[in-house]
Formats: C-alpha cells, structure tokens, sequence
C-alpha cells in the first residue's frame, strides 16, 4: 500500500514548545551546550530555523509543516512485494542507502523479541537462528519513491534495534539482546553485530560478527579515515552500558571485510566511572583510555560485568544512538535516572569524543524547562540532515515527535505521530515512538518509522 497526504492547517509552535496530543497541553524542552559542535565539518553546517507549526493530518497518521507530504511506503501485516509472507512488526533502525539509476534501498530493522507480533519470515540462507523472530526487510525505490521491492534481508536475529551504514554502503544491524541458546526458546546465542547489503541480501547472509563483542547492542559509527567501529550498549540494568571501539584487521574492506576479525576495546574516562555523573556542558576529558574486552564472546560474563582491572571501566545509562561527523564520533545517552543506579540525573547527553585528540566533550544536556513539563524525555535515534540540522526522534511519554535541532540551540517540530496505541480502558493515550530517521542520498527525502504499528514513512517537501 502507498498513500500520500498533504498537511492541513495547525495552530502555532514557538522556538523552544510544541503542542503535545490533540489538545493544548504545551511541551518544552530546553538544551544547554555549544550546538556548533554537532555540525563540524559536515554539510549540516548552517541550520536553519524550523519550517512552521504542524499541520493536522485528515488521515490521522502524521502531522507535518505545511508545504510536505508523506507517503505510506509499508505498514506491517501487509504482505511483502516478495511473497516471503507479512511484513513483519516494530520497525526501528533504518538506513537509505544509494543504488543503481537513482534507486534507494531501504534497509529497516524489526525489533522483535521473542514473543514479537508479526515475525520476520525465516528464507533459506538468510536466517541464523529459526527460533528468533527480528530481522531486517529491505525496500527498493525510484527515485519517486515508489516501492518496487521489499523482501527479507536478515531473519533469525533478535531484538534488532539499531545499526548503522558502512562506508562501502551496507548496514550494521545491532541485537539489543544477550540471550543465549536455550533462553526463551533460541538455538544459539543472541547479542551481535550482522551485515546487511540491502541491494543483495544474499551477499551478506546471516553470519554473525563475532569479533565485535556480544552484548546489547545499539548503535554504531565507522570512522571512515580508519574503519574503526564505535558501538554503544544499551543495557537495562546496573552497571550499565559501555561504550566501545572496534578495530578490524581489515579496517575499510568493503562488504565481508569485517568478518576477518579484529580487537574489541571498551572507553575508560580516568576519575569518571559514570558519565550521568557529568553535569556541566563543555566538560572535557584528555587522555581517554581504551581497554580490551577481557571475553568479547561473553561466554560466562556479560561484558559489562567482567573484570577491567582495579580503574574500572566507565559506564552509562542508555547510551543509544551513534554518528560520525567531521573529525569525531557523537553518541547519546538517552536519560539517567538515580533512582535506578545512575550517578545523577539527567534528560539526554549527546557526547563527543575526537579520536586523534583522545578527547571526550560533554556537548549537550536535555532537559525540562523550568515551567513547562517535558512529555518525551529522551532523545533517541540522531539523524544529520543533509540540508542543515538535526533530527532526533523522541522516544518518552505523551505524543511523540521527530524533533529539529540548528546549531544555534533552536527546537522546532518536523512531525508528530498521530496513531493512538492506547485501549479505551487507558487512563491517558500513549503514541508509538519514532525510529530510524534517515535521509535519502540526494538530500530530497526524509525516511522514518513509527515503531508500532508499524510504519514506514517518506517526507518530502521544501527542505532547505
């Protein structure tokens, strides 16, 4: 199914608020830190202020400014163009990523856990484990963004929930998962890094990076001078999540090459073994540390919990999402919160750390306004526009948005989800979270996902 709608008209959004829901309820969110940082050296240099307030949707699907449009590329339960069966639920992670005359392939990960609605279709070489049900599907465009093919690329996997693109054009599908074989009914082990080339599936087939660690996985970033890997763990529990470098013994390869191996090191900040801890914009850390994994395969211990030695290791609540730009690697950390183990609180870091300067900057601070209340507290998957700015998608509480970031600290609205999740019974309605924001090559096309239900969108409009 392909539908396409244009905005209608919407009350007003100031600098720094956004309507939340249907209603007047007003939504802030308040930003501290030096934005100019975040576009250094990319295209995204200039920002830009925003293109209106929101439109209502007569569809009932997606608010947008005016002047843009949607189209519907893929809804789940739906059957994929390619028979393998539906498509399957909690879209995530995406990535748009350049083909032959002019044609997008969109790579879109589900994370489905073991009980997951609708299953990725297991397909004969393309499945590692038959008894998981995550995965990616890839979607073929024109350059109107007209699906002519969506099939499976990856199935068998688990919890499927970020990634990230290669310099050689395929896509880093990260498990947010550590189970292993016989826990919830899997037949091997769960927790790592697979590589999908969403022109040809096949090329890639379903084999596990081992080398980069098997743990809850996020998101990554490649370096494109070295080919190292940057990785974040999202981990639930206390201690919590790492961040980690991969270094391949066949740093830019090409498609296959990371299978050849390589070392796994996680971040040590000397005298920070939390960075929630961390409150001031601006702070910065020389001399960063990089310690081997002790077992990457996490055989007995998961990663996190293994033994560093008597300095510790620095952790952190959330950490998600992941991208390089210029010179240095940014990540997030989606909140902390202290009463469940972190050092301090805090709504959202975006940190960044300079690999030749072995430097780790705290960037940005999310956070509340002092006088309004903040419904989605977390920023999430970050996405830099091609044209100027930032996209984050807001995964929290209340309406969910994709949210637009200029390098002067200004926040506008670029989408609201207008699908309503909640049963009559529910006190209050709840909207599924966005995922996977991502451009199209040419700049022309914003892609993202409702994660449930699940829903593949493209925005096109007057982008700056």
């Amino acid at each position: 199914m392909t539908t396409e709608h244009d905005s209608a008209p919407r009350p007003s959004a100031t600098r720094r608020q956004v309507l939340s829901g249907t209603g007047a309820a007003i939504a802030g969110i308040t930003f501290a830190g030096a934005f100019t940082e975040l576009f250094a050296g990319t295209a995204a240099a200039r920002g830009h202020g925003g293109y209106g307030p929101l439109q209502t949707d007569p569809a009932g699907l997606l608010d947008l400014p005016k002047g843009f449009r949607y189209r519907v590329l893929s809804r789940q339960g739906e059957p994929l163009r390619s028979g393998e069966g539906p498509v399957p639920s909690n879209h995530d992670g995406m990535a748009a990523l350049p083909g032959r005359r002019g044609r997008v392939h969109l790579v879109r990960n589900h994370e489905n856990r073991h009980n997951g609605q609708i299953p990725v279709p297991t397909v004969p070489g393309l499945t590692y484990d038959p008894a998981a049900k995550g995965g990616c599907t890839a979607l073929t465009l024109d350059g109107r963004n007209n699906v002519l093919d969506e099939r499976v690329a990856i199935a068998g996997t688990a919890v499927n929930c970020a990634g990230g693109p290669t310099p050689w054009g395929t896509w880093l599908t990260c498990e947010e998962n550590e189970d292993k074989a016989g826990t919830n009914g899997y037949t091997k082990d769960h927790g790592f890094i697979f590589e999908v080339d969403g022109a040809d599936p096949r090329r890639t087939g379903a084999v596990p990076l081992t080398a980069m660690g098997r743990f809850q996985h996020e998101a990554i970033a490649v370096d494109p001078h070295t080919g190292v890997v940057y990785e974040t763990e999202d981990a639930f529990n206390e201690p919590f999540g790492l961040f980690y470098r991969f270094l391949p013994e066949k740093p830019l390869g090409g498609t296959g090459s990371l299978r050849a191996g390589g070392e796994l090191e996680a971040m040590r900040v000397p005298g920070v073994p939390d960075l929630s801890a961390i409150q001031e914009t601006g702070a910065r850390f020389e001399g960063v540390e990089w310690v081997p994994v002790p077992d990457p395969q996490a055989a007995h211990t998961p990663i996190r919990l293994q033994d560093f030695g008597p300095r510790g290791i620095t952790h952190a609540q959330k950490l998600e999402g992941c991208y390089w730009g210029g010179s240095s690697v940014y990540f997030v950390s989606s909140f902390a919160h202290s009463a469940e183990g972190s050092a301090a609180d805090h709504f959202g870091q975006v940190w960044k750390y300079e690999p030749r300067r072995r430097r780790l900057t705290l960037v940005i601070v999310f956070g509340p306004s002092t006088d309004i209340q903040l419904p989605g507290e977390s920023p999430d998957n970050i996405c830099l526009a091609p044209g100027g700015g930032l996209m984050v998608s807001e995964d929290g509480d209340g309406a969910q948005h994709v949210f637009g970031l200029t390098r002067h600290g200004e926040v506008y609205p670029m989408a609201r989800n207008r699908q309503v999740l909640t049963s009559a019974e529910a006190d209050e309605p709840e909207w599924g979270e966005f995922a996977g924001v991502t451009f199209s090559p040419d700049g022309s096309t914003m892609y993202v996902n409702c994660y449930v239900p699940g829903t593949t969108f493209a925005v096109t409009g007057p982008w700056h």
